[in-house]
Protein backbone atom coordinates (compact mmCIF):
# COMPACT_ATOMS: atom_id res chain seq x y z
CA UNK A 1 0.00 0.00 0.00
CA UNK A 2 1.34 3.48 -0.50
CA UNK A 3 1.75 6.00 1.91
CA UNK A 4 0.31 9.30 1.87
CA UNK A 5 2.01 12.96 2.15
CA UNK A 6 -0.85 15.58 4.11
CA UNK A 7 0.17 18.81 4.10
CA UNK A 8 -1.89 22.44 3.38
CA UNK A 9 -1.46 25.23 1.84
CA UNK A 10 -2.07 27.60 5.40
CA UNK A 11 0.55 25.79 7.35
CA UNK A 12 3.43 28.37 4.91
CA UNK A 13 1.45 30.95 5.89
CA UNK A 14 1.91 30.60 9.55
CA UNK A 15 5.00 33.13 10.09
CA UNK A 16 6.86 33.81 13.35
CA UNK A 17 8.90 36.74 12.56
CA UNK A 18 11.93 37.72 10.20
CA UNK A 19 14.55 35.74 10.81
CA UNK A 20 12.91 32.71 12.66
CA UNK A 21 14.23 29.29 12.27
CA UNK A 22 10.88 27.78 12.24
CA UNK A 23 9.92 29.30 8.70
CA UNK A 24 7.62 28.43 5.83
CA UNK A 25 10.89 27.88 3.67
CA UNK A 26 10.81 24.74 5.64
CA UNK A 27 7.84 23.11 3.97
CA UNK A 28 9.10 24.27 0.36
CA UNK A 29 12.45 22.79 1.00
CA UNK A 30 10.97 19.16 1.72
CA UNK A 31 9.06 19.68 -1.35
CA UNK A 32 11.63 20.66 -3.35
CA UNK A 33 13.80 17.62 -2.14
CA UNK A 34 10.86 14.87 -2.56
CA UNK A 35 10.54 16.02 -6.22
CA UNK A 36 13.91 16.37 -6.88
CA UNK A 37 14.34 12.62 -5.55
CA UNK A 38 11.47 11.64 -7.60
CA UNK A 39 9.56 10.40 -4.84
CA UNK A 40 6.91 13.30 -4.74
CA UNK A 41 4.31 11.70 -7.62
CA UNK A 42 4.39 8.05 -5.93
CA UNK A 43 2.90 9.70 -2.42
CA UNK A 44 -0.99 9.72 -1.94
CA UNK A 45 -1.23 13.86 -1.68
CA UNK A 46 -4.01 14.92 0.46
CA UNK A 47 -5.03 18.39 2.15
CA UNK A 48 -5.03 18.79 5.80
CA UNK A 49 -8.33 19.25 7.28
CA UNK A 50 -9.06 22.03 10.38
CA UNK A 51 -9.01 19.64 13.67
CA UNK A 52 -12.13 19.91 15.58
CA UNK A 53 -12.90 21.26 18.73
CA UNK A 54 -13.28 17.78 19.80
CA UNK A 55 -9.98 16.81 18.69
CA UNK A 56 -8.24 19.54 20.23
CA UNK A 57 -9.88 18.33 23.76
CA UNK A 58 -7.94 15.37 23.33
CA UNK A 59 -4.86 16.87 24.36
CA UNK A 60 -5.95 19.75 25.79
CA UNK A 61 -8.48 21.62 28.18
CA UNK A 62 -11.63 23.60 26.82
CA UNK A 63 -10.33 26.59 28.39
CA UNK A 64 -6.92 26.44 26.88
CA UNK A 65 -8.46 25.67 23.59
CA UNK A 66 -10.82 28.82 24.10
CA UNK A 67 -7.64 31.17 24.95
CA UNK A 68 -5.78 30.18 21.54
CA UNK A 69 -8.71 31.22 19.57
CA UNK A 70 -9.22 34.63 21.18
CA UNK A 71 -5.58 35.44 21.07
CA UNK A 72 -5.41 34.47 17.21
CA UNK A 73 -4.71 38.25 15.70
CA UNK A 74 -7.03 40.02 13.47
CA UNK A 75 -3.96 42.02 11.85
CA UNK A 76 -0.55 41.91 12.56
CA UNK A 77 1.19 39.38 15.04
CA UNK A 78 1.40 38.67 19.05
CA UNK A 79 3.77 36.64 20.89
CA UNK A 80 2.97 34.07 23.20
CA UNK A 81 6.28 33.67 24.59
CA UNK A 82 9.72 34.84 22.94
CA UNK A 83 9.47 31.65 20.59
CA UNK A 84 6.49 31.54 19.79
CA UNK A 85 3.98 34.03 17.91
CA UNK A 86 1.01 34.06 16.15
CA UNK A 87 -0.32 35.85 13.04
CA UNK A 88 -3.37 36.11 11.25
CA UNK A 89 -2.81 32.64 9.75
CA UNK A 90 -1.66 31.08 13.02
CA UNK A 91 -4.74 29.74 13.76
CA UNK A 92 -5.97 27.86 10.32
CA UNK A 93 -2.30 26.61 10.58
CA UNK A 94 -2.27 25.22 13.76
CA UNK A 95 -5.75 23.95 13.21
CA UNK A 96 -4.80 22.11 10.02
CA UNK A 97 -1.51 20.70 12.12
CA UNK A 98 -3.41 18.83 14.54
CA UNK A 99 -6.23 18.13 11.43
CA UNK A 100 -3.27 16.18 9.57
CA UNK A 101 -2.71 13.83 12.30
CA UNK A 102 -6.30 12.58 13.30
CA UNK A 103 -6.69 12.24 9.30
CA UNK A 104 -3.65 10.29 8.75
CA UNK A 105 -5.39 8.38 11.73
CA UNK A 106 -8.01 7.76 9.54
CA UNK A 107 -6.23 6.97 5.92
CA UNK A 108 -4.17 4.35 8.03
CA UNK A 109 -6.63 2.65 10.07
CA UNK A 110 -9.22 2.36 6.84
CA UNK A 111 -6.54 0.89 4.78
CA UNK A 112 -6.85 3.13 2.53
CA UNK A 113 -2.83 3.62 2.75
CA UNK A 114 -0.16 1.69 4.95
CA UNK A 115 1.26 4.62 6.48
CA UNK A 116 1.44 8.52 6.25
CA UNK A 117 4.12 11.72 6.75
CA UNK A 118 2.15 14.99 8.02
CA UNK A 119 4.52 17.61 6.17
CA UNK A 120 2.72 20.18 8.33
CA UNK A 121 3.50 23.25 10.76
CA UNK A 122 3.98 24.55 13.64
CA UNK A 123 5.25 21.47 15.21
CA UNK A 124 3.22 20.57 18.08
CA UNK A 125 5.18 18.47 21.21
CA UNK A 126 6.23 21.08 23.05
CA UNK A 127 2.26 22.14 23.27
CA UNK A 128 1.10 21.15 26.71
CA UNK A 129 -2.16 20.61 27.64
CA UNK A 130 -2.46 24.46 28.92
CA UNK A 131 0.39 26.14 27.29
CA UNK A 132 1.29 26.61 24.21
CA UNK A 133 5.43 27.33 24.23
CA UNK A 134 8.57 26.16 21.41
CA UNK A 135 7.10 27.61 18.44
CA UNK A 136 3.70 25.02 18.79
CA UNK A 137 -0.16 25.45 19.60
CA UNK A 138 -1.95 22.32 20.13
CA UNK A 139 -0.04 18.75 20.95
CA UNK A 140 -0.58 17.40 17.71
CA UNK A 141 1.16 13.67 17.45
CA UNK A 142 -0.79 12.95 21.30
CA UNK A 143 -4.30 14.81 20.02
CA UNK A 144 -3.72 11.83 16.67
CA UNK A 145 -2.32 9.10 19.10
CA UNK A 146 -5.80 9.91 21.54
CA UNK A 147 -8.14 9.51 18.72
CA UNK A 148 -6.73 6.24 16.97
CA UNK A 149 -8.02 5.39 21.10
CA UNK A 150 -11.33 6.91 20.95
CA UNK A 151 -12.35 6.48 17.81
CA UNK A 152 -10.70 3.18 16.89
CA UNK A 153 -10.71 0.92 20.25
CA UNK A 154 -6.56 1.13 20.28
CA UNK A 155 -5.99 -0.56 23.40
CA UNK A 156 -1.87 0.34 23.15
CA UNK A 157 -0.08 3.07 20.71
CA UNK A 158 3.40 4.03 21.25
CA UNK A 159 4.33 7.66 20.43
CA UNK A 160 8.37 7.71 19.84
CA UNK A 161 9.95 11.61 19.29
CA UNK A 162 13.80 12.19 18.01
CA UNK A 163 14.07 15.62 17.75
CA UNK A 164 16.76 17.22 19.28
CA UNK A 165 14.38 19.09 22.16
CA UNK A 166 12.44 16.90 24.50
CA UNK A 167 8.93 16.57 23.71
CA UNK A 168 8.09 18.08 27.15
CA UNK A 169 3.93 18.65 25.61
CA UNK A 170 3.27 15.15 24.64
CA UNK A 171 4.82 13.53 28.00
CA UNK A 172 2.56 15.96 29.53
CA UNK A 173 -0.42 15.46 27.86
CA UNK A 174 0.13 11.89 28.25
CA UNK A 175 1.38 11.19 31.59
CA UNK A 176 -0.28 8.61 33.19
CA UNK A 177 -2.52 7.05 29.92
CA UNK A 178 -1.87 3.55 30.40
CA UNK A 179 -2.61 2.98 26.86
CA UNK A 180 0.06 5.33 25.57
CA UNK A 181 4.15 4.47 25.60
CA UNK A 182 6.00 7.98 25.18
CA UNK A 183 9.46 7.80 23.49
CA UNK A 184 11.93 10.78 23.81
CA UNK A 185 15.25 11.08 22.63
CA UNK A 186 16.81 14.72 23.42
CA UNK A 187 19.89 16.63 24.31
CA UNK A 188 20.19 17.30 28.00
CA UNK A 189 20.92 20.01 29.49
CA UNK A 190 18.69 21.93 27.08
CA UNK A 191 15.25 23.57 26.21
CA UNK A 192 13.10 22.78 27.62
CA UNK A 193 14.46 22.01 30.61
CA UNK A 194 14.05 18.93 32.79
CA UNK A 195 12.04 15.91 32.07
CA UNK A 196 10.01 13.29 34.07
CA UNK A 197 11.39 9.67 35.32
CA UNK A 198 11.01 6.69 33.26
CA UNK A 199 7.92 4.49 34.25
CA UNK A 200 7.61 0.69 32.38
CA UNK A 201 5.56 0.68 29.58
CA UNK A 202 4.78 4.57 29.87
CA UNK A 203 7.50 6.61 29.52
CA UNK A 204 10.81 6.02 28.44
CA UNK A 205 13.42 9.36 28.15
CA UNK A 206 16.80 9.20 26.89
CA UNK A 207 19.03 12.11 27.31
CA UNK A 208 21.80 12.67 25.08
CA UNK A 209 25.41 14.52 26.17
CA UNK A 210 26.21 17.65 23.86
CA UNK A 211 28.76 16.04 21.11
CA UNK A 212 26.50 12.61 21.25
CA UNK A 213 27.49 11.03 17.84
CA UNK A 214 26.15 8.59 15.55
CA UNK A 215 27.22 5.50 17.71
CA UNK A 216 25.96 7.19 20.95
CA UNK A 217 22.74 7.80 19.02
CA UNK A 218 22.11 4.51 17.92
CA UNK A 219 23.26 2.48 21.35
CA UNK A 220 21.35 4.77 23.03
CA UNK A 221 17.93 3.99 21.19
CA UNK A 222 18.96 0.13 21.05
CA UNK A 223 19.47 -0.32 24.94
CA UNK A 224 16.37 2.20 25.94
CA UNK A 225 13.88 2.38 22.98
CA UNK A 226 13.37 -1.00 21.61
CA UNK A 227 12.89 -3.19 24.13
CA UNK A 228 10.15 -0.93 25.29
CA UNK A 229 8.61 -1.13 22.11
CA UNK A 230 9.32 -4.41 22.20
CA UNK A 231 7.79 -5.00 25.21
CA UNK A 232 4.57 -3.03 25.17
CA UNK A 233 3.81 -4.37 21.24
CA UNK A 234 1.70 -1.25 20.27
CA UNK A 235 -0.67 -1.85 17.87
CA UNK A 236 0.07 1.64 16.09
CA UNK A 237 3.15 3.70 16.05
CA UNK A 238 3.43 7.57 15.84
CA UNK A 239 6.64 9.15 14.64
CA UNK A 240 7.43 12.99 16.07
CA UNK A 241 10.12 13.63 13.22
CA UNK A 242 12.10 16.26 14.18
CA UNK A 243 15.65 16.52 12.17
CA UNK A 244 17.36 19.49 14.45
CA UNK A 245 19.26 16.80 15.69
CA UNK A 246 21.72 16.62 12.70
CA UNK A 247 25.80 18.07 12.82
CA UNK A 248 24.23 20.99 10.53
CA UNK A 249 21.50 22.09 12.76
CA UNK A 250 22.12 25.29 14.08
CA UNK A 251 19.80 25.17 16.84
CA UNK A 252 21.47 22.51 19.27
CA UNK A 253 24.67 20.41 19.37
CA UNK A 254 24.09 16.40 18.43
CA UNK A 255 26.10 15.26 15.99
CA UNK A 256 23.57 13.06 13.97
CA UNK A 257 24.10 12.55 10.02
CA UNK A 258 21.41 11.43 7.06
CA UNK A 259 22.16 7.78 7.51
CA UNK A 260 21.07 7.81 11.36
CA UNK A 261 17.71 9.04 10.11
CA UNK A 262 17.70 6.29 7.50
CA UNK A 263 18.71 3.94 10.51
CA UNK A 264 16.04 5.29 12.85
CA UNK A 265 13.59 4.45 10.28
CA UNK A 266 14.22 1.49 9.23
CA UNK A 267 14.14 0.48 13.08
CA UNK A 268 10.58 1.67 13.47
CA UNK A 269 9.69 0.23 10.34
CA UNK A 270 10.46 -3.31 12.16
CA UNK A 271 8.70 -2.51 14.67
CA UNK A 272 5.54 -1.87 13.26
CA UNK A 273 5.66 -4.51 10.65
CA UNK A 274 6.06 -7.02 14.04
CA UNK A 275 3.08 -5.20 15.99
CA UNK A 276 1.12 -3.09 14.33
CA UNK A 277 0.66 -4.20 10.56
CA UNK A 278 3.05 -1.46 9.66
CA UNK A 279 0.48 1.19 10.69
CA UNK A 280 2.49 4.31 11.00
CA UNK A 281 1.88 8.16 11.17
CA UNK A 282 4.43 10.29 11.39
CA UNK A 283 4.60 14.00 11.79
CA UNK A 284 7.32 16.95 11.51
CA UNK A 285 8.69 18.81 14.61
CA UNK A 286 12.47 20.04 14.24
CA UNK A 287 14.77 20.65 12.34
CA UNK A 288 15.94 24.23 10.84
CA UNK A 289 19.43 24.07 8.74
CA UNK A 290 17.19 23.47 5.25
CA UNK A 291 19.24 20.93 3.06
CA UNK A 292 19.94 18.84 5.77
CA UNK A 293 16.24 19.23 6.84
CA UNK A 294 15.08 18.33 3.35
CA UNK A 295 17.71 15.66 2.77
CA UNK A 296 16.67 13.79 6.36
CA UNK A 297 13.35 14.19 6.04
CA UNK A 298 13.39 12.54 2.33
CA UNK A 299 14.99 9.64 3.61
CA UNK A 300 12.35 9.21 6.23
CA UNK A 301 9.82 9.59 3.87
CA UNK A 302 11.80 6.72 1.72
CA UNK A 303 11.89 4.60 4.39
CA UNK A 304 8.27 4.74 5.04
CA UNK A 305 7.51 4.10 1.78
CA UNK A 306 10.37 1.01 1.56
CA UNK A 307 12.50 2.84 -1.19
CA UNK A 308 15.82 2.48 1.27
Amino acid sequence: MPTALISHHDCVLHVNGSGHPECPQRIDAINDQLKKQDVYDYLVHVDAPRATREHLVLGHSEAYVDLIHRKSPTNGSIQLDADTAMNVHTLDASLRAAGAGILAVDKVLSGAVNNAFCLTRPPGHHAERLQAMGFCFFGNIAIAARHAIRQYGMERVAIVDFDVHHGNGTEDIVDGDPKILFCSSFQFPFYPGGYRDNVANQRVNTPLKSGCNSADFRAAITRTWLPALEEFQPEMLFISAGFDAHLEDPLANICLLDADYVWITQKLMDVADRHCSGRIVSMLEGGYALPALSRCATAHVRGLMALQ
